[in-house]
C-alpha cells in the first residue's frame, strides 16, 4: 500500500515536472525538436544519458520525454525554492559532488530505491556542464548503477542549449533546440572489467547524436 502511494505521488510529481518544463520553454519562446522517440518503449524503464551544456538541459529533457522520469542531480538543486522541493517530493536523487563518500552513499540509496520502485532516471555523466561545447569525460558512478540494476541505457544528444544562452545574452537570433534520442543499450551482460570501455563507447554514441548522426537517430 505504501509503495503504491509512493508510485502515485511520484507519477503526479513527474506530470508536474513535465508540464512545468513545457511552460518554462513556452514562456521563454524556446522552440525545440525531439527526434528518436520511436526508439524507446514508453512502458519500459531506462537510464537516459544526455550531454550537458546548460541549465536549459533539465527542462528540455523533462519536456521531451513523456514518461515518469526522475533525475540524479547535484545536491544544490534541492535547495532551490519550489523547484528543489518538487524534486524532493518526486523522489529524485541528489549527489554531493564535493564529498565522494556522500556521493557514493547517495548512489547506493538510489539503487535500493530503484529496486523497491522501478522507474526511469536521467543523469548527466559528465558531472558538470561543458563550457566549450565538447562532450566531456563520463563518470562511472551513475552508469554503474544502471548496470547493477540491469536497466537499459539510452544515449541522448542535446544540441543548441549552450549557444542558445550565449545568443540570448547577446541579443542574437535564438533558433531552436534539438534533442536526439538513441537506441537503448542493454546492460545485463556487461561485466565489471568491461565498464571502462562501455563508458567510452557510450560517450561516443552521445557525441554522434549531438552531431546529428543519422544512424543513431533512426
Amino acid at each position: 500500500m505504501v509503495g503504491s502511494l509512493f508510485e502515485r505521488k511520484g507519477k503526479l510529481m513527474s506530470w508536474i515536472a513535465i508540464n512545468w518544463s513545457k511552460t518554462i520553454l513556452t514562456i521563454g519562446k524556446i522552440k525545440f525538436n525531439v527526434n528518436g522517440l520511436k526508439n524507446i518503449d514508453l512502458r519500459n524503464n531506462y537510464f537516459f544519458v544526455p550531454n550537458h551544456e546548460s541549465a536549459l538541459d533539465i527542462p528540455l529533457v523533462f519536456a521531451s520525454i513523456p514518461m515518469h522520469v526522475v533525475s540524479v542531480a547535484k545536491i544544490e538543486l534541492s535547495r532551490i525554492p519550489f523547484f528543489g522541493w518538487s524534486m524532493i517530493a518526486g523522489g529524485h536523487f541528489f549527489v554531493d559532488r564535493s564529498n565522494h563518500k556522500k556521493a557514493m552513499r547517495s548512489i547506493e540509496q538510489a539503487r535500493i530505491s530503484m529496486k523497491k520502485n522501478p522507474r526511469s532516471i536521467f543523469l548527466f555523466p559528465e558531472g558538470t556542464r561543458s563550457l566549450n561545447g565538447k562532450v566531456g569525460r563520463f563518470k562511472k558512478g551513475g552508469l554503474k548503477l544502471a548496470i547493477d540494476l540491469g536497466v537499459p541505457i539510452v544515449p541522448i544528444g542535446i544540441i543548441g542549449t549552450n549557444q542558445f544562452q550565449s545568443n540570448l545574452r547577446r541579443g542574437l537570433n535564438i533558433g531552436s533546440l534539438e534533442l536526439n534520442i538513441g537506441k537503448p543499450i542493454q546492460t545485463k551482460k556487461i561485466k565489471e572489467e568491461e565498464l571502462p570501455s562501455f563508458v567510452e563507447d557510450l560517450r561516443e554514441k552521445v557525441i554522434l547524436l549531438k552531431a546529428k548522426d543519422v544512424d543513431q537517430k533512426n
